[in-house]
């Protein structure tokens, strides 16, 4: 689906086709500095102040009201966010707005900027130029040339493989590269996600190619609104095609194999469990980045996001094991701690509708709308992997039919798998 132009952005009737970006790049994110590869870093004096004053300090920021309990002291992360996925609250951080170099979690980005433009079952055949300009030590699904897949197929290997060959596939089928890379550095900016500048499209190492935990979550928020987001994301092993191959006899076959989500917290691993009630959503690795991860859980009710990059502690899967602790913690202090900050609205729905009350209808007047009731949970994909669910929170699909309100609080259910994970 074409994004829209910036005429219909300004107008109140916003479809789920404002999640692709609408603004131009931000002079600011064209002057990111690059990534600090510095073992002991330092973060900016000042940072941005989206979402809050607090959010744009150094160092660690947190209200232990009501009864709070403290966050865990061996988080060694550069940068943190704890967030509520429904309200938007920040229920702690550290260094949020510290540009930092985003690793694979840049793919959520691009994700929620091109999984609208095709359905699931487009097929494309990939030709020689589609895998150029991959870098070198990439991960990869195994794409490849001369082959036929599925959009879905694609999907399946940018999310559970972070296939840098699919990726590059997905940005050839959108005009190439640079239109990709514009795409998102547009869709970023619509998100107010203006910490980020995007130069490779699957998260590559690159000069000036940065984001923030505070704008990682935000892309995570936006990208769980959609069904298909929610599927990938969530889906802990699937069946991939693999290469076409021709017997003595002349017969083609072309047999699947399987890949399996590398986000540990949904796959697990030897040192550590599946985190319960965790529905996503994506992890990376590289050399500027170091390990970086976004992910989102439900535990009675409550659905939080949280984002992690770079710990400092040299120890196995040790950006999921900070991550599952802060998850512990906010799950705890919800209730209790007061926030910090938010998580702001795109633009698009901020200049069309005042912010929504308790109620979640916007100055409490709103009415229901269309397309903007509960969505059934997509299903697994073979080989039982959980699918994830996210709370219909601000991020730019919800927008007003009637009255041109923003809506939060919007739930999907969760389906059973992810029952099961969630401990009281």
């Amino acid at each position: 689906m074409p994004a829209p132009k910036k005429a219909l952005r300004r107008s109140l009737t916003v479809t789920s086709a404002a999640l692709t970006a609408l603004a131009v790049l931000s002079p600011a994110a064209l002057a990111a500095p690059d990534p600090s590869t510095s073992p002991t870093p330092t973060p900016p004096a000042s940072m941005s102040t989206k979402g809050g004053a607090r959010l744009g300090k150094p160092g660690t920021q947190v209200d232990l009201a009501g009864g709070a309990p403290v966050l865990p002291k061996d988080i060694t992360a550069r940068s943190w966010i704890v967030a509520d996925a429904e309200s938007g609250d920040v229920l702690a951080a550290h260094n949020a707005h510290w540009r930092l170099a985003p690793a694979s979690t840049l793919k959520m980005l691009f994700a929620d900027t091109l999984l609208p433009k095709w359905p699931k079952t487009t097929e494309h055949k990939v030709a020689v130029s589609d895998l150029a300009g991959i870098g070198a030590g990439s991960s990869l699904v195994g794409v490849k040339e001369e082959e036929t897949y599925s959009v879905h197929d694609l999907w399946l290997g940018v999310f559970l493989r972070s296939g840098n060959d699919a990726v590059h596939v997905l940005s050839a089928m959108n005009g190439g590269v640079d239109q990709t890379v514009a795409d998102m550095n547009e869709h970023a900016e619509e998100l107010q996600a203006l910490d980020t500048n995007v130069v490779s499209p699957d998260g590559y190492d690159a000069p000036h190619q940065v984001s923030s935990a505070y704008d990682l979550t935000l892309f995570a928020r936006s990208g769980l609104q959609k069904k298909d987001f929610r599927e990938y994301a969530s889906t802990v092993r699937a069946k991939f095609p693999g290469q076409t191959e021709k017997d003595k006899k002349g017969k083609t076959t072309r047999k699947p194999f399987e890949i399996q989500n590398t986000n540990r917290l949904l796959s697990g691993d030897s040192d550590m469990d599946v985190y319960p009630g965790i529905a996503g959503v994506k992890n990376g690795n590289t050399t500027n980045a170091g390990a970086t991860f976004t992910g989102v859980a439900e535990r009675n009710g409550k659905v939080l996001l949280v984002t992690v990059m770079n710990p400092a502690k040299d120890e196995h899967n040790e950006v999921y094991k900070e991550t599952a602790r802060l998850f512990d913690w906010g799950f705890a202090a919800a209730g209790k701690a007061r926030p910090v900050g938010e998580l702001v609205r795109p633009m698009s729905a901020a200049q069309a509708s005042p912010a929504p009350d308790a109620s979640g209808e916007a100055g409490g007047t709103g009415s229901g709308d269309a397309g903007t009731g509960p969505v059934a949970g997509a299903t697994a994909s073979e080989g039982g992997g959980g699918v994830g669910v996210a709370a219909a929170v601000v991020a730019g699909v919800l927008a007003l039919l009637a009255g041109g309100a923003f809506l939060v609080n919007r739930r999907w259910p969760l389906p059973d798998l992810v029952r099961r994970r969630t401990r009281p």
